[in-house]
This record gives C-alpha cells, structure tokens and sequence, in this order.
C-alpha cells in the first residue's frame, strides 16, 4: 500500500468536505457527555430521615423521634435511625416532655424499621429513593457507577477488535443504537440489579462510540484538522454533552424520565448515516481500494479541487488481496509493538489513576448540584483550548512529559501544604487537574498517530482498557489513606512521574504521516544499551516511517 498522506495531498488541508466531516462526526461526542454522567443525577441522595408511622404521639415527640447529629459541624436529624418507636409511645401516652422530663440521649435507638422520607425540594424520585438505596444499602450507590466503568473496561476490549474486522463507520452506529437502547431499558429497570446491568451495557457502548469515532476522524481528516478534531474537537463536544445535561436533568426531576429522554436524543443521528463515509483508510487495508478511491474523488468534488486520474495505484485497486485481520495477538508478535504498548499502557493508567485521584481530593462544591455540574463541565474547556494550540507546534513526547510532572508533582506536594493554607491546596489541585486534563487531551491523539492504520483500534481499545482498570483502582488507592493519609500521594505521584520518564522512550510523531501498516510502524530505530552489571535493556527509539 502507498502513502495515503501523499496520494490524496491533493485534497488540501481544509476544505467543506473537511470541515463538514470534522463538525457533523463531533455531534457524535455530544451523546457520551450525556449518558457518561446522569448518574450524578439518577443516583443523588436526598436529604432523608426515618419514616415514623402514623401513631398516637404528641407534637413533642413527633418532633423528637429522630436523634439530632452533628454533621461537618453542624445538627442535623439522623438519616438511619430513630428513637425506638414502642418506648417513645409509651412516654407520650403518659405526658412526658421530650428535653424536659425525658433525656433523650439515654433512649434506645432502631434502624429505620418502615422505611424513610426523602426531601422533594430538588429531586422528585431517583434510584436511591425508589430502592432505598441509604444506610446499609448506600454502598450499592457507587458499586452501580462502577458497573460503568466495568462496561468502558468490556467495551474498551472488544470495540477496536471490531472496528478493524467490520469498519469504523458501522460500529460507531451500531453503537449508538446500542447505547440508546440501553438507556431506555435502564429507564424501565425493576430492580437495582437490573439497572447495574443495563449500565454495564451502557458503558460498553459508550466507550465504543467514543473509541470508533475518534479513529473515523483521525483517519479521515487531513493533518491540520486531525490535529484540531483530537484536541478541541472531540473533547469540546463532549463537553457540550457534559455542560447540557445538568440544564436537561434541571428541567426533568424524575429519573426514569430523565433516561427515556436522553436514550431519544440518540435519533438526531440517525441522518448522519448518509453523510459520513467510511475509513478509506481502512477500506484500502481490507483490499477495498476501489470504494477508498469513490470516497477521495467524492471529497475532491465537495473539496472543488482536481483529482488526478488514477488517484492509487493499479496494483492496489485490482490486484491487492483482502487485507489479513489483525488482532491484539499481532501485538505480541513484534517486539517494538510489545515495548510501544506497554509503555502506552502505563502511560493511560497513571494518567487515569492521577485524574481521578485529584478529583477524589477536591472538596465537593456546596450549593446547586446542577450548577456544580455545569461549573466542574466548563472548568475543563481552558485545557482543552491550551493543547490544541501547543499540539500544533510542539513535540507530542516532551509536551505530555511536561503535564505529567505537573499532574504528578502536585500529587507529591499537596501533602505538604497545611490545613491552614486551603486555597493554597486548592490551587495546586487545580493546577494538577489542569496537567492530567491536557495530560488526557494529548495522549489520545500520541497514541493514534503511534500505531499503524491496521491495528490502530486495536492498539486504542487497549490503551482505554488500561485507563478504566485505572479508573478502578484509583479509589482501593486512595482508601490506602486509612492507613497513611500521605500513601495515596506517593503511590500516585511516583505513578505519574515515573510515567512521564518513560514516556521520553516513545517514538515523535508530530509533523510525522500516520503509519499504515506494521511495517512502517516498525520502522523504529532502536538501540540497546546492555549493562554488564544488572540485567536492564534501555529503549531508546526514533520513529522513521516509510
């Protein structure tokens, strides 16, 4: 196979056929902003206490049957337990005043035997109220959102596998379709195992709309636009999803509504069918040259730009056979594939278990959760905006060297800062929350431009895989705190700087052609420095493409 790059250089690097491309495939994005986090909303807990039955008692007691708490330094009613209900009735029927004649600290106290009340003041129904998913139950809460990332973890596996044996385009709708159907059903979920299983579904569809998507644009964009559709595009859309959701959930208190809501904004994409067009990227590996070749001449026309005869070669248009499948299997195989992916592998996992260790860290914002939600989604459109103009003129390599000892020598530092100076602390976690976001930007789209067209899914879909077991550990991480509270911080710290070194062992890809096959990826210069006196092999590579 040729040059891709070269052979349809004639296109441009802008254009309406690029640009038409690069916005109508971001909507895409919109769809993962919204179904990645209504859990915020369809698992919040409201204000609650015990339910006490309607039963011959004084105004007194009525008031009094729930024990006072102090929480964050304050008095508030207790959420799982009451005074027990046959002593209290016992000592209103004989005209005892509660605080007066009575102490209420010496009374026994029980669980909250029929059930509890929640608040309707912001939420009309959610999980947590429907299932009593409070107290004892409360765990189910975030188990429910790891099922999530269980289902990024699935899909993460099985969705690049797929992209490469049945092309881009189809599973990024087959995807979408998928994961509005999973919404839906979790809308009519019976019970809470049934909705962490619908969830599951819906995270593995989800991750595979994002991973199939973010290769379709990387694969059918030109350099300048590629660079602009992996930073500010697919990120920025996302956040559009993320920054709209909490305007949707304000306007829908009721969580099953909520869903069915969400699962329907998925038909907007249905049109976008007939206006995108496939990898010819991919189709030229699966020996389909001549439908790669209907797809270029199509843009040339809506480009307005002359394409040129013959536009591949004969060979690969009549001759070339079906291209073989490629599997991670193929990874294994070569031993610069081997070295790349595990080191983009740890790249992905310290990245993740950094961000998330941040986010853990940062106190929770009081106030409106729905303007919280807007405010956290927004915070995150600076970085976003910072990488794509330094991905445009700086090295990949030294960029997310450069963010990673940011991200992690915050996490080595916070510790340090005393209680007293909190907006000293917050500003470093910020600062850190900043590094990981541009962190993630970055890598996303190093890793695309590291591995060859026929195994680039393949080689996402793992990276990804290693993000969500990140995204996994990162909380048993942080509970290491109850035993340390600096243990975290140094566990994750050392992570994040010790990726940023071995990061500066991955090829330059920037003003680089992406690869298309194994072969021109393997065309990497490596040289082995062999100590006599311990047992350790330097990597050290520069990318040289064909």
């Amino acid at each position: 196979m040729g040059d891709y790059d070269e052979e349809t250089a004639f296109l441009g690097q802008t254009g309406p056929y690029f640009w038409t491309t690069f916005f109508l495939l971001n909507t895409v994005f919109v769809s993962t902003g919204f179904d990645g986090l209504y859990i915020i909303f369809a698992g919040a807990a409201p204000r609650h206490h015990c339910l006490v039955p309607d039963v011959n008692l004084t105004d007194e007691w009525r008031n009094a049957v729930i024990p006072l708490v102090t929480a964050d330094g304050e008095e508030v009613q207790s959420q799982c337990s009451r005074y027990k209900l046959s002593v209290v009735k016992n000592l209103s029927d004989e005209g005892y005043i509660p605080g007066r004649d009575i102490n209420l600290t010496n009374l026994e106290q029980e669980g909250c035997l029929d059930g509890w009340v929640y608040s309707k003041d912001i939420y009309q129904s959610t999980i947590v109220t429907e299932w009593n998913l409070v107290c004892d139950n409360q765990w189910k809460v975030p188990f429910a959102s790891s099922t999530l990332f269980v289902g990024y973890l699935v899909g993460s596996l099985i969705s690049g596998q797929l992209s490469d044996r049945f092309g881009r385009k189809k599973v990024v709708f087959v995807s979408l379709a998928a994961q509005s159907l999973s919404v839906l059903l979790q809308s009519f979920s019976q019970s809470w195992r049934m909705f962490c299983i619908m969830f599951l579904f819906v995270g593995a569809s989800q991750i595979s709309i994002y991973i199939s998507a973010f290769v379709l644009g990387t694969e059918l964009l030109s350099k300048t636009m590629r660079v602009l559709f992996t930073t500010l595009g697919a990120f920025l859309f996302y956040c559009i999803g993320y920054m709209t959701l909490p305007w949707i959930a304000y306007g829908i208190r009721d969580w099953r509504t909520l869903l069915a809501v969400l699962s329907a904004t998925s038909v907007v994409y249905i049109p976008l069918w007939w206006f995108l067009p496939e990898s010819p990227r991919w189709l030229i590996t699966q020996g389909k040259a001549a439908e790669a070749e209907i797809i270029v001449r199509e843009a040339a026309r809506k480009n307005k730009v002359q394409a040129p005869p013959v536009v591949f070669k004969e060979s690969e248009i009549q001759d070339m056979p079906p291209g073989r499948k490629y599997t991670m299997l193929d990874i294994l195989k070569s031993f610069n594939l081997r070295c790349i992916t595990l080191m983009c592998l740890l790249l992905w996992m310290a990245i993740n278990i950094g961000y998330f260790g941040l986010s853990l860290n940062t106190s929770n914002l009081s106030g409106n959760p729905f303007m919280n939600c807007f405010l956290s989604a927004i915070s995150e459109v600076p970085a976003y905006i910072v990488s794509t103009c330094l991905l445009r003129k700086c090295p990949r390599r030294e960029l997310l060297s450069t963010f990673l000892i940011i991200g992690g020598g915050v996490l080595l530092l916070i510790q340090f800062i005393p209680d007293t100076l909190q907006y000293v602390a917050l500003a470093l976690e910020m600062s850190g929350k900043f590094g990981f976001t541009m962190a993630f930007t970055i890598v996303y789209i190093y890793t695309a431009e590291i591995y060859p067209t026929v195994l680039r899914n393949v080689g996402m879909g793992m990276c990804s895989s290693a993000a969500r077991i990140g995204s996994i550990t990162a909380p048993y991480v942080i509970y290491l705190g109850t035993y340390n509270k600096v243990l975290p911080y140094i566990l994750m710290g050392s992570l994040t700087i010790s990726s940023s070194v071995v990061n500066l062992f991955l090829p330059e890809t920037f003003n680089k052609d992406l690869p298309e096959t194994v072969e021109q990826m393997q065309k990497c210069k490596c040289i082995y420095v062999l100590s006599a006196t311990a047992p350790a092999v330097i990597l050290m590579t520069a990318f040289k493409p064909l």
